[in-house]
């Protein structure tokens, strides 16, 4: 693909994310949490699919930069977060659990059904051309939604993936570790995907599910 095109797929895709992904994720949250009996997020305005209530100028400038430093291959970034009471919501730590999930789970959805013309193309190569930058886009679409699944359901905090762990542990064992993993997590993550810069112990282990998720998504 020329750079040109390649520049042109990964703008749109960098603006799609940030006017659907990103939202979709963050309402998914909001959603969940007023279903189970918290009306926080409604109260500040994101019971809401208008992305301008959920953008992150920080999270949403890495997202356009890590996606064209890499050339539409990679991409990190994140919206507002959805504003969340847990002592409002039924059922617990499990209530929270199925809040944190639901964002994750957007994503799977909005990956599976970018897939489906995906996979219709990938099973008939001869359209490749024809469909010309809707391929990459799609391709691209499919990544970032997956990127943003897995790496919100790692169990460190504040990602999404620790309250759902949270809920699943001893209660004593929660009250210990979570304070201190909520203090220390922001530089847990930063260690474990950014060092050693290119060749991660994170990178190593979330891309390859990613890909493994991705191929069954396409049937790649």
């Amino acid at each position: 693909m020329p750079d040109s095109e390649r520049l042109i797929s990964s703008v749109i895709v960098v603006a799609v994310m940030l006017l659907v992904g990103f939202p979709i994720h963050e309402f998914a949250h909001a959603l969940a949490a007023y279903r189970l009996g918290d009306g926080t997020a409604k109260m500040f305005g994101r019971l809401t699919l208008n992305p301008f209530a959920h953008f992150d100028p920080i999270g949403g400038i890495l997202l356009a930069v890590s996606v064209l430093a890499s050339g539409g291959r990679f991409g990190f970034g994140w919206a507002k977060p959805t504003p969340v009471n847990p002592m409002n919501l039924r059922n617990g730590r499990y209530g929270e659990a199925i809040v944190a999930f639901a964002g994750p789970a957007s994503n799977l959805l909005l990956a599976a059904a970018a897939a489906i013309p995906l996979r219709y193309i990938l099973d008939h190569p001869e359209l490749i051309d024809q469909v010309g930058l809707l391929f990459p886009i799609l391709v691209l679409f499919v990544q970032l939604n997956l990127i943003l699944m897995i790496f919100n359901l790692v169990p460190i905090p504040p990602l999404d993936g620790s309250k759902v762990l949270f809920a699943f542990l001893n209660p004593r064992l929660v009250w210990q570790w979570r304070p201190i993993l909520e203090q220390y997590g922001f530089i847990i993550l930063i260690l474990l995907f950014f060092f050693p810069p290119g060749e991660s112990i994170g990178a190593r282990i979330i891309f390859p599910i990613i890909d493994a998720i991705f191929r069954l998504l396409v049937g790649a």
